[in-house]
């Protein structure tokens, strides 16, 4: 009789926590679910899973029969902390897709506002027509507030009308080598750097229509925003900027774009939206931004009055 006391004593001991178990076990299974899922949400690239960080002492060595629930409490402690974790990741990756949705929306807002100032401006004095578009992904140039001097669009380089420009752009050498889209941007490159901008930017954007899975396509719009910037075309120069960040999140020049998006803000004198911009620029690419870069953005932002 004693020992069927203690028989069912101890299966009475071991019941408590498996049914324990039992519990973690659909809790456990429900995490492990969620955390891959929001895996794949951020390493869409197949990153190898994230180790938990959590980790627990080594149990210590007890005698058969003894009862398990320091076990099952260090256990249940580490699956709380795991269900913290997964709800603050969550909460920071919502946060980052708002703050993506916003900008999305403004830029669009500022197309919108940018198209209908322009259609409602009619062809250009002179022109008998309207005015040349700047290409299928850049829309032509708002119509300037009061004081601003005009913006114009990106007309055909006219070089072959002017004897001195064609001969200025004649001496630019076009490299020749095996790799075409190196050439073009090259090309673009020193066409810039000559200040010859509209034979430039129609060199830029030749780079990123022929080739736009080349690493030089990030280069060539981002060098086509530059472009924009110094021929005094802020509006168009902040379209470009814009593109090559929403079109070319990867690209090398994504970051170094975003920069001088607020830039080209700033010329609009919108520096809201430039401290924004500036924002965006950190949280997106914070581990890939250079120490020259970090402190033109701590200027710009002082420039700026960022809060």
């Amino acid at each position: 009789m004693r020992k069927l006391v203690l028989l069912a004593g101890a299966a009475m001991c071991w019941a408590v926590p498996a049914a324990a178990q039992s519990g973690l076990d659909g809790r456990v299974g429900k995490l492990e679910s969620e955390m891959r899922a929001v895996q794949r949400k951020v390493f869409p690239g197949g990153t190898p899973s994230i180790e938990p960080q959590i980790t627990g002492a080594p149990a210590p060595e007890r005698e058969i029969g003894a009862p398990a629930t320091p076990v099952i409490a260090d256990l249940t402690q580490r699956v709380g902390s795991l269900e913290q974790q997964m709800a603050s990741m969550t909460g920071q990756i919502e946060q980052a897709q708002y703050r993506v949705r916003q900008l999305e929306e403004q830029f669009a807002a500022y197309r919108k506002e940018v198209d209908a100032r322009f259609n409602s401006a009619g062809p250009a004095p002179g022109t008998g027509g309207p005015v040349e578009s700047t290409g299928a992904t850049t829309p032509a140039p708002a119509v300037p507030a009061p004081g601003r001097k005009p913006e114009a669009s990106a007309p055909a380089p006219a070089a072959g009308k002017d004897p001195a420009r064609a001969k200025l752009v004649a001496a630019i050498e076009k490299p020749s080598t095996a790799q075409p889209d190196e050439d073009d941007y090259i090309y673009g490159y020193r066409l810039w750097a000559a200040k010859l901008y509209p034979e430039a930017e129609a060199q830029f954007r030749k780079v990123v229509a022929d080739y736009p899975r080349s690493r030089r396509a990030s280069y060539a719009q981002n060098l086509l925003g530059r472009s924009y910037l110094d021929d005094g075309k802020p509006s168009l120069a902040s379209i470009a900027f814009y593109d090559n960040y929403k079109k070319m999140p990867d690209g090398e020049r994504a970051p170094e774009s975003l920069y001088y998006l607020g830039q080209a803000l700033m010329k609009l004198n919108k520096p809201a939206d430039a401290c924004k911009v500036y924002g965006e620029l950190t949280d997106v690419y914070g581990a890939k931004i250079d120490a020259a870069m970090q402190a033109n953005i701590a200027r710009a932002r002082v420039a700026a009055k960022c809060k």
